[in-house]
């Protein structure tokens, strides 16, 4: 009888090696800023031959949304939550910001780290930095290598506000030296190329490598500044609010930005090229799957931003097609046919689900997922069904100017929100995407009953937002001094209570009685879904 069960358990043991093995590798490029129209197979005059690589051996996604701005993408991408939840939404979690992702969400990576498999991020963490709860070697991640925040420059010191920011794993890295790479980008490949082969070969593996690039402010190493010299700037205009602010920078005799941009571009894609080399170095290509997006559309501000978002209108930090429709391939050679293009939609927040349904993995999320899984687009071409319409947001740079959208199936409804101190104006534009993707035709008038029913539901997704969420407060607070290492700032797990704070409220029912005060202004109550109050509006009760 022991012999049975020994010998039992050494198959199940086999079983399990052999499942746990056949299982996918993930690798997650984000890069930071790219216009949709900016990889060379889409004709940009930038050389991208890794990014075009995965387009021609996997999938395109033409019609992969994100939100307008960083910090709310990411967010979305580690919890698979809306960010309007989450508190992440308006604004990207500034030096001077205290919170972050609420410490009952669930990330991504735990779930995969959970089923077995090797975790890691080298690069652009921002989703948190004051606590060590919000780091992210606590949210799931066994390495990290890279930035808390964003803006640390292409070249060391890699400093936010004059504080050394450029860790591994909470303890800050010395000075790179003179004689060997320095470049940024090139660094974050490099050590995700090395953490590549020195895993443990006997388990799968979850690789996140968010870059800086193609973030402001621009830097490139000199071959290939001098190689985008002549690049001329031909994108035409925004058909936003960002083109005034180009026309004065044309007048003032600012340069393009296009050919420093196209440089930093070109070394991200070399930068990929190095960890898909790494892949078939170690003969797990086929079974690996890569997946490349930005974190939202381009910067389009000319003698700011290089980006190129065309056909779509707009760029980062708006609700148009051009700051939320971005650039994105896959590609996973065991199950995704070569060279297929995908026109249904897909967004950042159904990257979790369809990546652990991929894998074969339970999410091991408690609070509902807001994205779906979309596999069986990917993979079989068919039709994905959505409960809830998409809804994107943005505030930041200028405090009490909003701007939200929701799209229903191919209608798009964009709403300006602004707040001035003796008045507010809001101006609505609705859109058919399938028959205007470039947003030029404004069907508002012609359909106020569609534009009614759409602006409520706004409405009622604007009141999930915490209170006290990340706003666009681009100033310091008065007085605030920033660290001198980003690496010692957060605070210690047991310098901190058990439980995160919820209101000054003295009790439950004191904190109910203050949310419905607040009303459709926003949540008191972290992760509520309102009840509908006739004349009061959305309450947790």
């Amino acid at each position: 009888m022991k012999k049975l069960l020994s010998a039992s358990i050494g198959l199940l043991a086999s079983c399990s090696v052999s499942a746990q093995s056949e299982a996918p590798n993930i690798v997650i490029f984000v890069a930071d800023d790219i216009g949709f129209a900016d990889p060379g197979f889409r004709g940009s005059g930038i050389e991208t031959p890794s990014i075009d690589s995965l387009a021609k051996e996997g999938i395109t996604l033409n019609r992969f949304y994100t939100t307008p701005i960083c910090s709310p993408t990411r967010a979305a991408l580690m919890t698979g939550r809306d960010p309007m939840r989450l508190g992440v939404a308006y604004s990207v979690l500034l030096p001077w910001d205290s919170g972050g992702v609420h410490t009952d969400e669930h990330f991504m990576p735990e779930s995969f780290k959970s089923a077995g498999y090797q975790t890691a991020i080298v690069g652009k963490w921002h989703l948190g930095h004051s606590q060590q709860q919000f780091h992210p070697n606590a949210r799931g991640f066994d390495h990290f290598y890279g930035h808390l925040h964003t803006e640390v420059g292409y070249y060391p010191p890699f400093s936010v506000l004059g504080g050394r920011d450029f860790q591994v794993n909470g303890k800050s890295l010395p000075d790179v030296p003179e004689g060997v790479e320095r470049y940024e980008t090139f660094l974050l490949a490099d050590h995700s190329s090395q953490w590549i082969k020195q895993r443990d070969k006997d388990k799968p593996f979850f690789l996140y490598l968010p870059f800086l690039a193609p973030h402001e402010p621009l830097e490139a190493p000199d071959e290939l500044v001098e190689k985008y010299k002549g690049l001329k700037d031909e994108r035409g205009l925004a058909r936003s609010p960002s083109d005034k602010i180009s026309k004065l920078a044309r007048l003032s005799g600012a340069e393009s930005r296009r050919p420093l941009y196209a440089a930093v571009v070109d070394a991200m894609d070399q930068a990929m090229g190095r960890v898909l080399h790494t892949l078939e170095e170690e003969g797990i290509a086929d079974n690996t799957i890569v997946m490349f997006f930005s974190d939202n559309g381009a910067t389009r501000v000319y003698g700011r931003g290089g980006g190129d978002n065309s056909p779509y209108r707009g760029g980062k930090g708006e609700v148009y097609e051009g700051g939320i429709r971005v650039a994105s391939v896959m590609r996973w050679p065991e199950r995704i046919k070569p060279g297929t293009q995908m026109d249904e939609t897909m967004t950042v927040i159904d990257v979790f689900p369809t990546l652990a349904a991929a894998a074969n993995i339970k999410p091991g999320n408690e609070l509902p997922l807001d994205g779906v899984n979309v596999l069986p687009a990917l993979t079989e071409g068919k039709k994905v069904s959505r409960e809830r319409n998409l809804f994107f947001a943005s505030e930041i740079p200028l405090y009490n100017s909003f701007g939200f959208t929701l799209i229903e199936d191919d209608w798009k409804l964009i709403q300006w929100l602004k707040i001035d101190p003796l008045a507010m104006t809001i101006t609505q534009e609705l859109y058919n995407l399938a028959e205007d993707p470039g947003e030029y035709n404004n069907l508002a008038t012609q359909y106020p009953g569609r534009v009614d029913r759409m602006a409520k539901e706004i409405l009622e997704r604007r009141a999930l937002y915490p209170v006290n969420g990340t706003r666009a407060r681009i100033a310091s607070p008065p007085g605030w001094h920033p660290p001198l290492d980003w690496a010692d700032y957060p605070r210690p797990v047991q310098a901190l209570q058990d439980k995160p704070a919820t209101s000054m409220a003295p009790d439950k029912r004191s904190e109910m009685l203050l949310d419905y005060m607040h009303g459709d202004t926003g949540r008191l109550i972290y992760n509520c879904e309102p009840t509908r109050i006739p004349l009061v509006g959305g309450v947790c009760l």
